[in-house]
Formats: structure tokens, sequence, C-alpha cells
């Protein structure tokens, strides 16, 4: 049977991009406003209400004013935004969080999708500290690089018009929107110290954690985290061998997929985790339709770019 999803948002990079996955698929219909009855509240109203599935690319509060507009009970609801990532109510949609992540997210009508660089994150930290490798009083920092099309429109424009930019570092004040989801989906006692940038690239992303260990422990981080996601069919795990560098080309392709990636020294006591991913894949519309996905009871990966 045909399901109906309306993307609230759909003119925005991320938007754009789920719209591309679900194309030409049959489990979906999408409902779609021309831009005059975009920008009309009854013409929302009724379309957040129809559809079967909502899926929201907005900012946080148009996010919040859109998920009070739908008044029943049988609409299902995917936030791309930060809005609710945290909120009573709403299921971190991270499918591979942990054993039980992706049931919840099946019988939730409420997902939160992850930012990009939590999910970078999370996906590194977060099984080492459930199996003890890591405390849950560790202090962790988290070093990130992302293509510039994370940003948004407003960003895109700067970095093609300022073609001299090389790097943009920000969220100076420590105090980021993406930190508490970090800290709650790791399970943390302390808020990470997260140092994001910019880079001009379209897109990919890089999410680097630094550890230092009193005794050997490479071998043990591996090993959780390759059991981790034993089977996952978009995360893989590699420990590296004789690598001098880590690259993010301009021409990387699209994926939906992410490589998590353990480097050591050679007592492996120092760490240093790394997630690559594509910040408008797995770190934004590729998670939102493995959500839909899950959600309408279809296979995990359909429409994804692998």
């Amino acid at each position: 049977m045909t399901q109906t999803v309306f993307i609230d948002g759909a003119a925005g990079t991320t938007g754009l991009e789920i719209a591309e996955r679900l194309a030409g698929r049959s489990e979906f219909s999408l409902v779609a406003l021309d831009e005059a009855r975009r920008k009309d509240a009854d013409a929302r109203r009724e379309a957040l209400n129809d559809a079967d599935f909502v899926i929201l690319c907005l900012p946080d509060a148009a996010a919040i004013e859109a998920v009070g507009m739908i008044g029943n009970a049988r609409t299902k609801v995917i936030d791309a935004s930060t809005a609710h990532r945290v909120a009573p109510g709403w299921v971190y949609g991270f499918p591979e969080l942990n054993a039980g992540q992706r049931a919840a997210i099946a019988a939730s009508a409420r997902v939160s999708n992850p930012g990009c660089y939590p999910t970078g994150f999370l996906a590194l930290v977060a099984p080492l500290v459930a199996a003890g490798i890591l405390p849950r009083d560790a202090r962790l920092s988290v070093n990130a690089v992302s293509g510039y099309s994370g940003g948004g429109k407003e960003l895109i424009a700067r970095f093609e018009a300022e073609t001299a930019i090389g790097f943009r570092a920000y969220g100076l004040s420590l105090g980021h929107k993406h930190v508490p989801e970090m800290q709650r989906g790791a399970d943390l006692a302390h808020p990470p110290l997260f140092a994001p940038a910019v880079v001009p690239v379209y897109r990919g992303m890089i999410v680097e954690v630094p550890l230092a260990f009193d005794a050997p422990t490479a071998d043990a981080a591996f090993d959780a985290l390759a059991a981790h996601y034993d089977g996952s069919p978009l995360v893989g795990v590699r420990r590296a061998e004789g690598e001098s560098e880590l690259l993010l080309r301009k021409d990387d392709p699209a994926t939906d997929a992410m490589e998590l990636i353990v480097y050591a020294d050679a007592a492996g006591r120092q760490l240093r985790l790394v997630a690559r991913l594509d910040n408008l894949g797995k770190g934004a519309s590729g998670a939102c339709v493995q959500n839909l996905n899950i959600m309408a009871g279809l296979p995990e990966t359909a429409g994804l770019r692998l």
C-alpha cells in the first residue's frame, strides 16, 4: 500500500535530497505544495494532517510550530531539526545506537533525526561507554570538519562567493546546540568539548575523538566497535594499517554509509577514533529516509546510497 509523505521545508538542501531518495519508489507518494501554498498556514495544516508521514526540514521554531499544527494521532513525524532531539516523548533516530533503538523507532510516531556531528561522535563513543572501555565520567573532546552544505543556503552562498575561505571554525562560545544530544546519547556525565569547523568542500565530514589510556586499549576498542556494528548495512569499522594521511576530497561521492576507523600508536594507549560520513547522507537526508523505512516497516536501506 502506498503511503503519503509530506516534506515540510522541501525546498531546502535536506528536503531536496530526501525527495531524491524517494523519487520513483512505489511505497511512497510525495505530497507537494506549490510556492504560494507552502506559505499558506491552512494549506500546510491540511498537508500536515493528511499525510501518513511528515518530515520536518525546518528551523527549530518552525518545526515546533508544525508539530503543534498536527491534530491527529495517525500522522507520524520525523524532525530533522534540533528542536526535539532531547525532548520527552521523542525517540532518537539513530538506529545503530543500541540494540533496542530500531524497535523504538519502528514503534514511535515521533522520531527526531540525529545531527550530523553527533552521528559520528555517538557512533564512536556510545559503544565504548556501553562496553565499559570509556567511563561515564570521561571528559572527552571531539574535533570535526564538515562540508559547507551542512550550514544551509546562507552558508552555501557564502562559501561559493568567498572562495578564499580555507577553514572556518565556529561554536567558539562552547555552547553548540549539538552537545546535549551527544552527552545524552553516549550516557556521559559531562558534556564533551566540541570543536566544529567547516572546510571548502560541498559535502562530507570527518569526526575525530582522541583518547589516551594508561594501559593498551586499542584492541579492546576496535573489538567493541566491530562487535557493535557487526552486520550493519550502513556502518563499517576498520583498523588503520600504515596510513599516513586521511583526506576529505571535493569529489567524494554522495553516500548514506559511514566508516569508523581506529588509529593507534604502537603501544595501543593513544587512539584517534575517526568517523567518515556524508553530512547530507547519514548525517541528514539519508538518516531521515532510513528512519522512514523503519517506521513504515520497509527494508532499512531502501532508496539509500550505499
